[in-house]
């Protein structure tokens, strides 16, 4: 499968595969959020979530895949570091605020800075219609987190913190897509990449999940919190490894927006799935982020 994978690079059929997958993402990182928005404390579902896709990696890592080239470890050490700032950062800014106002945040300020870091680290320009595209897409996720802004009662006294941390996360969002594109693309297998990074990354949050467990007053039942991390776990592996294939395949700014679209599928999960309230003026923002995301597309 790599060698198909491989030989796809550079061509059309690499740009419509990485389209495809970007549209996964998407959607699976949806799902995602949504399993991270339950009842749970958000440290402890990271670390549930982490925890199983460590140790799903892991047997791939050490057994199946090839075994990284001496060059790869210090980017693995680097990718380690910037994964384990930006879920910190999340995790402060979903105790702190809202998911309804803090993710559109994330995911607006993530595409914007990835889509600069792409023309500085390899050189990717947008036409004048894709930069037109991204800011209708921007326009639809900022409108989305000013009307749940508008709108919250809940949790208001540390709003401004938690946007400030949000902010802050999507700068992370835009370091770490970037980085990433960079790392799978320095290896000969990406799938090298891919299982070595799951299991590093996921070292670190089941730890500090297990004493924030161990210190709570009373900590919840962990049955249901390791069923959500086994599916969350599988949800990350689709979710994160497909964006990282789509940024080895073809650009990476266009992958990093189109990945964006997230926070439609995200709205739609949440009133079709959570039976949350989805009026006109929301749907009217939904659809500017799926417009501005066919303007990226179709003006490349």
């Amino acid at each position: 499968m790599s060698d198909w994978l491989i030989s796809l690079e550079g061509t059309e059929a690499g740009h419509q595969m990485a389209l495809i997958l970007a549209l996964s993402a998407a959607f699976l990182h949806a799902v995602f959020g949504a399993l991270q928005k339950g009842r749970h404390d958000p440290w402890l579902s990271r670390g549930a979530i982490d925890f199983f896709y460590c140790l799903m990696a892991a047997p791939f890592a050490l057994f199946v895949v090839p075994w990284p080239e001496p060059h790869m470890w210090v980017i693995f050490l680097g990718a380690f570091v910037i994964h384990l700032l930006y879920k910190l950062f999340q995790a402060l800014a979903y105790t702190k605020g809202a998911y309804t106002v803090v993710y559109p945040v994330v995911r607006g300020t993530g595409p914007l800075f990835t889509v600069i870091g792409a023309y500085w680290l390899f050189g990717e320009t947008f036409t004048g219609t894709q930069w037109l595209g991204v800011g209708v897409l921007l326009a639809g996720i900022f409108g989305l987190a000013v009307y749940n802004f508008i709108f919250l009662t809940a949790a208001r006294d540390t709003l401004g913190i938690a946007l400030v941390l949000a902010v802050i996360t999507g700068l992370f969002v835009a370091l770490y897509t970037t980085y990433d594109a960079y790392g799978i693309r320095a290896t000969a297998d990406p799938f090298t990449f891919l299982a070595w990074f799951f299991m590093i990354d996921g070292l670190v949050f089941p730890v500090i999940a297990l004493l924030r467990w161990r210190g709570m007053a009373a900590p919840p039942v962990p049955g249901p919190l390791l069923v959500k991390g086994f599916f969350g776990g599988l949800v990350a592996f689709a979710s994160f490894g497909s964006v990282m294939l789509a940024t080895r395949l073809d650009k990476v700014g266009e992958a990093a927006v189109l990945r964006e679209t997230s926070t439609v599928f995200a709205a739609l999960i949440g009133w079709l799935v959570l039976k949350e309230t989805v009026g006109p003026r929301r749907i009217a923002l939904m659809a500017l982020i799926a417009l501005g995301a066919v303007i990226v597309e179709m003006g490349g």
